[in-house]
This record gives structure tokens, sequence and C-alpha cells, in this order.
């Protein structure tokens, strides 16, 4: 069979055929007649969604307050770490609701002086040591690790050995995959701990490593980004929930509870200073995960399950609970977009900037090879390779199963600031976009510690950074190739549902993933809009503009529940594969005043010379393409009334 190269692209004249039996065309005469008019775009929404911010003390505003050994901030109501948790109240109330475990305090400004609890930190001992207010998730949560360490494997404690002993900083970067090795080296990164120990002879906290690596003028090349990562420390204590919420850790209420052997020896022995809600470790691996996603968006979701992921092995190793660990990315989230905010925009761009700068030299990738590059391990060497397992485990570990105790249908609330977590990972949107994202993805509402009033404990980092999980009102996404990274490309992989319309301008790529039900139709003014599933484009109207593009790359049927229609220079093109993978079906009218049908073939695809294949079916179908384009072959456009198809002639 004659073809020209397989990157040529054939531009033919169109044919037109009247009757085409063979492909399934109408048996009627077929209307070839040009059309010079569109109908009407889908029909603007008329507002765009504005998510507000929740009437009450704003955590990025208080977060000076996380202190313990002051007075001034002793109570919930003084004090933003204890404040954010406040959800634990319904699980246990402490002997006394005031950061004193172990702590005393001087009285000042009017705040009475604080003396030290009697709480002594071992339940069940005979004292007054606080009440379990709620018995079925209290017992839960302490069953969960009961088994969990019952039955974990050698390697999971491996893992829990190292994330308790290793500066959490170093461990985080583990999520970096393939960039692991690049990133420690520019950041200067070590650790003196690489194994578990045959024994439990060794001490707590023995890692002669730097953590998060060298900052500042002594690493000129990536010095912003280490600065960056540590300032996420300040105000980030745990303590003072700790000594307010006074729970104590696992395996002092049960002696079921299996501590990895290694870890013995650190277990403290002043229980009465030495609480789990809240766990410092999954506090901090949160912290730096977000810091590192920021500065790394190519690696966003797999550097906040890093974070999830440590905070699990603080389960299983014995020492946390999953109230605990819950605990700690609640407030860590809250902490690391404060410190995120107090940077200063100049300073996080800086950071961003380095980041890449550096990293790409030393990967020997540029702006446009570097993102594919960042995301190239395999389950061999990068163990959140996997989008699905990855997912997975996020939801997971963000409740651990915890039964819900309150409503489970309350509207989600989105933190004063929380969009500036979303800056570098959804660039491309506005900070009203970015809370609306946060807002559209949150986790429903019931789960203990999680439905604070400003709603912290229900934002999904990880969905969030798939974009949208509803439309409402008007979404316009305006992207631009030029500036490269996610400007010019990026994916949203969330199931979309609402009753809002979807705009993309600019000259972008961006692919839909999920099975979208959003009502309002789709507008495709400029860029190219990519349908990677059979449902991406919900049940409204499409619509392509003069300098629109929209991409079929469906692996079955991309279909469209209302109308169709495609302007002068727009661009339908579609990737067919076998079982007519990619023919797009359009339920209503499918109009063409013109453009360009773009058409390639799927890798493992090749069409036969001389055979038709439908490329697109309608209720109806109105004009025709200006020209066809195919890959690597001549084609010629055959149109019926209820659609069109392709003939390739060589």
């Amino acid at each position: 069979m004659p073809r020209t190269s397989p990157h040529a692209r054939t531009l033919v004249s169109i044919a037109v055929l009247a009757m085409l039996a063979a492909c399934g065309g109408s048996d009627d005469v077929t209307d070839i007649s040009p059309v010079t008019t569109a109908p009407a775009a889908p029909a603007d929404p008329g507002f765009v969604e504005s998510v507000p911010v929740p009437a009450v003390a704003a955590f990025v505003d208080t977060v000076a307050t996380n202190q313990r050994g002051d007075a001034r901030y002793a109570t919930l109501a003084t004090n933003a770490g204890v404040r954010v948790l406040g959800g634990m109240l319904d699980i246990w109330k402490p002997l006394t609701e005031i950061v004193d475990a172990g702590v005393t305090a001087p009285a000042v400004d009017g705040f009475p002086a604080v003396v030290a609890s009697g709480w002594t930190g071992v339940p069940n001992d005979g004292t007054n040591g606080g009440t379990v207010v709620n018995a079925a998730v209290h017992n839960a949560n302490i069953d969960y690790v009961v088994k969990a360490t019952a039955n974990r494997t050698p390697e999971q404690a491996r893992l829990a050995y190292l994330d308790d002993r290793r500066n959490k900083g170093y461990s985080v970067t583990e999520g970096m995959g393939p960039l692991t090795s690049a990133w420690r080296t520019a950041a200067r990164a070590t650790t003196t701990i690489n194994d578990v120990p045959a024994d439990a002879t060794t001490v707590k906290y023995d890692d002669g490593g730097n953590n998060n690596g060298v900052g500042g003028d002594a690493n000129a090349d990536f010095g912003k980004v280490v600065d960056l990562i540590n300032s996420m420390g300040n105000n980030g204590s745990t303590e003072p929930a700790k000594r307010f919420y006074k729970y104590a850790r696992p395996y002092r209420w049960s002696t079921a509870v299996k501590v990895v052997p290694q870890l013995e020896p650190a277990k403290s022995t002043t229980p009465n200073t030495d609480g789990g809600f809240t766990s410092g470790h999954s506090a901090e691996a949160v912290r730096n995960g977000v810091a590192m996603a920021y500065v790394l968006p190519e690696r966003y979701q797999q550097l906040v399950g890093r974070g999830l992921e440590l905070g699990e092995s603080r389960i299983l190793a014995g020492m946390h609970s999953p109230l605990d660990v819950i605990s700690g990315r609640v407030q860590a989230q809250a902490v690391a977009a404060a410190n995120l905010l107090a940077a200063s925009s100049a300073t996080r761009a800086a950071a961003v900037t380095q980041a890449h700068t550096t990293l790409m030299k030393l990967t020997s990738t540029t702006a446009a090879t570097f993102p594919a590059y960042a995301v190239s391990g395999t389950a061999a060497n990068d163990r959140f390779a996997d989008y699905a397992t990855s997912k997975a485990n996020y939801i997971r570990r963000m409740t651990f199963g915890l039964p819900q105790i309150g409503a489970t249908n309350v509207p989600a609330a989105v933190p004063k600031g929380a969009e500036v977590l979303l800056e570098t990972r959804l660039p491309y949107l506005s900070d009203a976009q970015r809370r609306a994202v946060l807002k559209s993805t949150a986790i429903a509402s019931g789960y203990p510690v999680l439905d604070d009033p400003e709603g912290w404990g229900r934002l999904n980092l990880f969905a969030a950074a798939d974009g949208y999980g509803a439309f409402n009102g008007n979404v316009v996404v305006t992207m631009d190739a030029a500036r490269g990274g996610f400007y010019a490309m990026d994916a949203w992989r969330n199931d979309i549902s609402g009753s809002g319309k979807l705009t993309l301008k600019g000259s972008g790529r961006l692919a839909l993933y999920g099975k979208n039900s959003f009502t309002g139709g789709t507008q495709i003014d400029g860029g190219t809009l990519e349908a990677d599933a059979e449902g991406a484009l919900g049940s409204g109207d499409v619509y392509v503009g003069s300098a629109g593009t929209l991409a079929s790359k469906a692996k079955g049927q991309l279909a469209i529940g209302g109308n169709y229609a495609q302007l002068d220079k727009g661009t339908l093109d579609i990737t067919l594969g076998s079982a007519s993978a990619g023919l797009v079906t359009v339920k209503g009218t499918a109009t063409i005043v013109g453009g360009t049908l773009r058409l390639r073939f799927a890798d493992g695809f090749k069409p036969a010379a001389g055979t038709t294949y439908r490329v697109l079916t309608a209720g109806a179908r109105k004009g025709v393409f200006t020209s066809v384009v195919a890959d690597g072959y001549k084609a010629t456009a055959v149109y019926a009334n209820d659609g069109v198809s392709v003939r390739i002639d060589g």
C-alpha cells in the first residue's frame, strides 16, 4: 500500500458521496449544502461561582497564636492550632480544656495563669484522665492500630522505622520519584539512617543528617528552595494540641498494639507530656510535602501523597492512631498555607524558578522535556508511579475508614488563603477558581475531626490537583502554550458534575479524563480540548470556535449529549482506533460550518486502503468540512445525512 511519510499530513479536496450504505449511512439523498451560519454557542449561566471565606477567625491570620507556655493562647478559643482540631471534643473530653499538660505560664494581659494539669498520660490507671465522648469512634480508632500492627509486613515495619528515626524532610523526598537523587543533590540533603538496626538499642532522634538540606547563600543554586521548605515549620508545632487534648498514644490505650521492636526505646518515659493527638511526625511530613509540591508541581500528587504515607507509617509503627495522624494532616495544611502566604509571591516564585532551573540542569532536561521526565518512573523505582493506586491510598488515608458521625451532606467550606496551595499546580486559574476547585473536590462531611468551621479538614489536595469536581456557573479557562508547563498542557481527571459550562480560551491543551455529567455545555474558543474518556464532555452542547480544536482520544466512542457545532477554521481532531475508538457520536445535530477534520490513528491501528471508517455520527448532519488531513495517508471525506466517514485512498 503506497504511503507517505508517517509524519506527513496529506491535505485533500473534499469528495462527497450521496450514499454509503456500507458505512451505515442513510439511504436518503444526502444534503451536501455548505452551512454559513452556526447555531449559537451554549448559553452562559450568567454567573461565576464565588466561594466565600467562612465568617470565623481565619487560621492564616492567627497562626502565630499556635504556642504553648503563653497564657494568652492556652484555650481552644485563643489558639489556632488547637481550634482547627476542635472536632476532637466530639470524641474525647480532656481532663482540662487548657494547654496545660506539663505546662505552666504566668498570667498576662488579663489571661489567667496556666497551672500544670494533673493528667498522667496513662489511660485506665484509676485517675480522672479524661472522658471518652464517642466510644464507637474511639474504639475504632484504637482497634485500627491493633489490627494494623498485628498485620504489618516486614517492608511496612522497615518504612515505619525509617519514617520515625530519619528526618522528615529527607524522607518526604522519596515522593520525587525519578527526581529524588537530583533533588537531594541540589538541596545537599543528607541522612545517616538508611536501614533498620538488628537490635533495639538506638536512641530516638539520632539522624545526623541535615533534613531539608542547605539553604540560604551557602547553596546558591537551591538555597531559596530549601529556605521556603524550612519556613513551613514556623508556628507549626503540634505540642499545643498535644498539651490541650491530652489523648494518649495507642500503645497506652491497648497492650495489643505492637510497636516496631526497634522503636521500643523511642517510647517516652513521661507520658503526661507525650500525648498522641496530634502527630508531630505526620504534621511535619505533610507540611514538607505541600511545600515540595508547591515548588515542584509536576510531582504534586505524589508529594502530598508521600506526606500522608508517612502519617500511616506512624500507625504501622504503633506510635500513633488514625485520629492522631488525621489531625496532623489537617493542622499541617493550614500551617503550610499560612507560611506560603507569609513568604510573599516574589519569594515563592523565586523558589519555583530555582527548583526547575537546577533540576533541569541536573537531569539534562529542558522546559519541554522536564514534565515528562518528572513522572517517567515505573513501579520498580517509583512507588507512586501508579495513579490509581496513589489516588486510592490518598483517599483511604484521609479518614482510615473511621465512621461518619455527623451529617454527610453539608456543603464544603474553603478556608481563607487555602487557594495558595494550588497556585503552581493550577497556575492558569484565578484564586477564585482555585477556591471553587477546592470546594468541588472536598470530601464528604461527617467524619471525625474533619468538620472544622473553616474547612481545612475536608480539603482533598490529591483530587484538587486533578481540577474541578463540579462546574457551578460559567467556568472560563485561559491557557497560554508559550508559558510552558501546566499553562501549555494539563489534565483534569475528576468526574465533573454540575449545571455549569466550560469555556476554553488561549493556546494550551486541556485534557478531560473523567466520566463527566455537567450539563451546561462546552465552548472551545481557543486551544485544544482533549477528550480522553467517552463521557468527557458531559451532556450539553459542544461548540468549537474558529481558533479552537476538539480532540477525540477516547478509547471508546466520544459521546456528545447535545448538539455539535464547528465554525470555519475550527478543528475536529480524531484519533481513530479499532472497534470505532475515537468515533464522535452526537445525540443531536452536528452543524459543520467548515474548518478541518484531522484524522490520526492510534498505536497499533493501521487503516486499510480502500476502507471507509465512520468518524462522526449524529441525529442529523448539516454542512461540510473545508479540509481533511490524515496522518500518513490520502483520505476523502464521505458525508451522509447522519454523519461523516473517511475513505482511506492510500
